[in-house]
């Protein structure tokens, strides 16, 4: 128990330099997170600044649209181009929970009022447009709504000439919306096209995780198909498989390395530095 000894005067320490040694000075909350990976304890504000990776292990923290505006484009750039939305049950549907109900404990547990937001803004000074999906908003699942406002930013880009960049991390197509939500694939997959055919780039971020229908849609019809470390990238799910055909797989099994080791992604950019990845990437296609 050594160590215990060895860590709380070093724990006293810092927290006596950083907020002074007052007896009624208090730690702030929500200062301090601990890494999911390694986990070592991480000042906030200098995660921030370190766009959401832990200094000692490299680890990608989960980030929502917010954030990732904030750490994607340059400061007092980005507008919003969402519609307000009116929620349809299409199907009246219900599972353990009626699909209305799910909708709204979404839109009480997440900044976001759909699984994706659009918008434009600059990167290092170039213009782009940008779809953000929202995993903590039902799974970053995709629905009429995703399509509607993916096809959407496609228009804007090809109406003002700019480049899209799509950041992708979902579970798939949503399946309260059954079929409906199925034919977004084709929608999103046709939207794309008018991109290729306006010769615009179309620059795929894929980020921890990105399953089913997007992945197979969107996701995978970049010029560029990035992805974060680490990131969980397939079909079908690693269990889902592993129930299936009842053998354990490898630890590295969809991994964004293992995908680009079989050539599904051309390039693994760290958070930190994909601003200036996209910036040479768009001056190259442009």
């Amino acid at each position: 128990m050594n160590w215990i000894k060895d860590f709380i005067p070093t724990m006293k320490r810092n927290i006596s330099q950083t907020f002074g040694n007052d007896k009624d000075s208090k730690i702030p909350e929500g200062l301090w997170k601990s890494c999911d990976k390694c986990g070592s304890i991480l000042y906030i504000p200098e995660l921030k600044k370190n766009s959401y990776v832990c200094s000692k292990c490299s680890h990608h923290f989960k980030v929502n649209v917010t954030e990732r505006i904030d750490i994607t484009f340059d400061k007092d750039t980005y507008v919003n181009l969402n519609d307000a939305e009116q929620f349809n049950d299409y199907l009246q549907f219900k599972d353990t929970k009626k699909y209305k109900d799910r909708y709204q404990d979404a839109l009480a547990k997440s900044d976001a009022d759909e699984a994706i937001s659009i918008g434009t803004g600059k990167v290092l000074g170039k213009d782009i447009v940008v779809a953000i999906f929202e995993f903590d908003f039902l799974g970053g699942s995709m629905g009429a709504v995703v399509g509607k406002r993916f096809t959407k930013a496609v228009d804007y880009a090809v109406e003002h000439n700019f480049p899209l960049v799509a950041f992708s991390t979902s579970g798939g197509a949503r399946m309260q919306e059954s079929m409906i939500s199925l034919f977004q694939m084709g929608k999103t997959a046709a939207a794309v096209k008018k991109l290729k055919k306006k010769k615009l780039p179309f620059i795929s971020v894929l980020v921890d995780p990105c399953y089913g229908g997007v992945t197979a849609s969107l996701a995978m019809l970049g010029d560029i198909i990035i992805a974060e470390p680490k990131a969980r990238i397939g079909f079908s799910g690693k269990r889902v498989i592993q129930d299936t055909v009842k053998e354990e797989l490898p630890k590295d099994f969809q991994t964004s390395e293992k995908q680009l080791e079989k050539g599904f992604v051309d390039k693994i950019v760290n958070r930190k530095d994909l601003r200036e990845f996209l910036d040479k990437m768009l001056t190259i296609l442009q």
